[in-house]
């Protein structure tokens, strides 16, 4: 694999790219060079045996022409003055020369060892043609010895033409072929060290070319593990120059690219973490991709990774497309959640609004719900809507028995008096009760919209509670309920608005007398617990109690536990309410605590203040 890798390098590519265009180059050039070489000494070879020849031929046509037909001394001695001629003065290494007469014998040779061929008739094809008067009579042979060979026969003429005989030359062409490949040898050790040079140069061109390139792939590398630091050197004005400065600057626009990304992801990150109202994001197969911790939250899940919306939200197919599309874009979702506190089970209502994310030429990409918390809104919608209903009820049951008991006077119950006092009593104590009712609405509205302001005072604790028993002395003796008023030491006064503070006291009272039977006893405490700057006053009885199930509304406004019994008490089912908005306007808070059959307290806490509403 790591051989594979090395291979495909730029630099081996382009070494291996220069060595085969020299190697190409110089085999072209060989090729041309040596086949040159070697026609150009094949000619001159061939050229100066035909000039040898034919010199011999004109040598040997006065001896071949005056040659007689019978043997005799003369025709001996013209024999051995050619055999003479041709030894000395036509040696040509590894040649034959040879004579012959005008029927083909041999007259004379080169060659003494072929001296007893003299006489005999050379019976080759080129002698033939020579005989005939054809000049170019010339041919390349291989004998028995595997020796290259030129054989020339030239026709030996007169003046009229006339052929006598023919100058034969065989010469061996070995030291041609080895002088060709001597060349052979010198251009391939020269096409060697050529491609050593351009091996060694084309390692060092590459080298150049190839450096610049790592450097830039190390950079690259470097990116893409977040180091933005480096810089490519720039080595020249060179293409590869102008791409490193580009890389650089490309490097530097990255880095603020992600820097200002990053900076935006945390941005978006943190508002999403820091959001009142849940998000989750789902791309366009509905599967969700992003989300925040408070929609977690609100759908009281650990993941939503792996979900899809319409599992999420429990819609169909075609209902999850029009939220999708944009048609319906609200959901109201209702839920359970558990108070932690009480240990109770209530609804609770999220409202989902879905709204489609739109990419340029792509349509729908995705989807962002967002999920808000609208159970307080609903509890203030219903709250509002059982306020007018129980105002409405609270209105219209005295409002029926003034209008009845006003018909029966006015349809002659007004002349008869025992019974038309008795009526005109009702009526009085129903017109009262109205009264009261608008009353304790018109005090919760000054408290709601701030328009009962405080006028605090000093108060001595002890005689304010005193007070309290004393006014409902006789509601006590009635009922022989036994009252208690216990105060810290130390504890001596307070400032706060004493009126609005009785009144809270005695509705607290004026309830636990109402609620506790006969012969049961009732505590009025006032005490600062400790390391605190509160004041706390409870009321604790021991009567009927209250039920568990309706502790969390028993301070709602128009709320009864025993709504017959509260009314035929004359209750408005407001007290409780005036006592908390009057407590928090003081800046403290109300509890209640009750045990079904046991008793209740109620306690109530304020901040302890010096003279001119400073903290103690």
């Amino acid at each position: 694999m790591k051989g594979k890798s090395f291979f495909r390098t730029i630099q081996v590519k382009l070494v291996i790219i220069y060595l085969l265009l020299i190697l190409v180059a110089m085999q072209l050039i060989g090729v041309y060079f040596i086949s040159t070489v070697k026609n150009s000494l094949i000619d001159s070879f061939t050229k100066n045996l035909k000039e040898q020849a034919d010199i011999l031929s004109k040598f040997a046509a006065p001896s071949l022409a005056a040659k007689p037909d019978t043997e005799g001394d003369s025709s001996e001695s013209t024999t051995e003055d050619l055999s003479l001629v041709v030894r000395n003065l036509f040696s040509i290494s590894g040649a034959e020369v040879q004579v012959l007469d005008s029927n083909g014998k041999m007259v004379a040779t080169s060659v003494q060892g072929n001296q007893s061929y003299i006489g005999q008739k050379n019976k080759s094809l080129a002698v033939s043609r020579a005989l005939q008067n054809i000049t170019d009579n010339e041919q390349e042979i291989i004998d028995e010895d595997n020796t290259r060979k030129k054989m020339i026969a030239q026709p030996v003429t007169i003046n009229d033409n006339k052929v006598v005989g023919v100058v034969y030359v065989v010469a061996s062409m070995n030291e041609l072929y080895e002088t060709v490949n001597r060349v052979n040898q010198i251009f391939f050790s020269g096409t060697l060290i050529a491609l050593g040079l351009t091996g060694v140069l084309g390692i060092l061109l590459a080298h150049t070319i190839t450096s610049p390139i790592q450097g830039l792939t190390r950079q690259a590398e470097a990116i893409a593990q977040g180091k933005f630091d480096l810089q490519v050197p720039v080595l020249g004005d060179d293409e590869i120059g102008s791409l490193s400065v580009a890389f650089n600057d490309m490097t530097i626009r990255l880095k603020e690219a992600l820097s200002v990304n990053e900076e935006e992801n945390e941005k978006l990150a943190s508002i999403l973490s820091n959001m009142s109202d849940g998000v989750v994001a789902a791309d366009e197969n509905g599967k969700v991709i992003v989300w925040n911790r408070r929609a977690l939250e609100l759908l009281d899940v650990r993941t939503f990774e792996g979900l899809l919306l319409s599992e999420l939200f429990d819609l169909s197919e075609q209902r999850l497309d029009e939220l999708q599309q944009g048609r319906g874009q609200t959901l109201l979702i209702e839920r359970n959640m558990d108070e932690q506190d009480m240990n109770v089970s209530d609804e609770g209502h999220l409202r989902a609004t879905f709204t489609p994310i739109h990419r340029r030429d792509k349509g729908i990409t995705g989807t962002i719900a967002v999920l808000q918390d609208v159970t307080e809104q609903e509890k203030l919608e219903q709250s509002r809507r059982q306020f007018v209903a129980n105002v409405s009820h609270e209105l219209r049951t005295p409002l029926t028995t003034i209008k009845s008991y006003a018909e029966a006077l006015n349809d002659g119950a007004l002349e008869e008096r025992e019974l038309s006092e008795r009526f005109v009593g009702v009526i009085r104590n129903e017109t009262e009760r109205m009264i009261r009712l608008v009353t304790d609405l018109l005090h919760l509205s000054r408290l709601d919209s701030n328009q009962a302001p405080l006028r605090r005072r000093q108060t001595n604790v002890h005689d304010m509670l005193d007070e309290v028993a004393d006014r409902f002395s006789f509601q006590l003796r009635q009922k022989s309920i036994k009252a208690a008023v216990r105060v810290d030491y130390g504890l001596e006064s307070a400032w706060l608005d004493r009126d609005q503070i009785d009144q809270v006291l005695d509705n607290l009272f004026s309830n636990a007398i109402k609620y506790t039977l006969d012969g049961g006893t009732i505590e009025l405490t006032a005490m600062t617990p400790a390391d605190s700057a509160l004041l706390a006053i409870s009321v604790k009885d021991t009567g009927i109690g209250i039920p568990k199930k309706d502790l969390d509304r028993i301070f709602d406004r128009f709320y009864r536990v025993d709504k017959a019994r509260s009314r035929n008490m004359g209750g408005t089912g407001l007290g409780l309410s005036i006592a908390r908005e009057i407590v928090k306007a003081h800046g403290g808070t109300i509890s209640l605590h009750s045990e079904l059959n046991e008793g209740t307290t109620v306690t109530f806490t304020l901040p302890l203040l010096q003279e001119g509403g400073v903290p103690a």
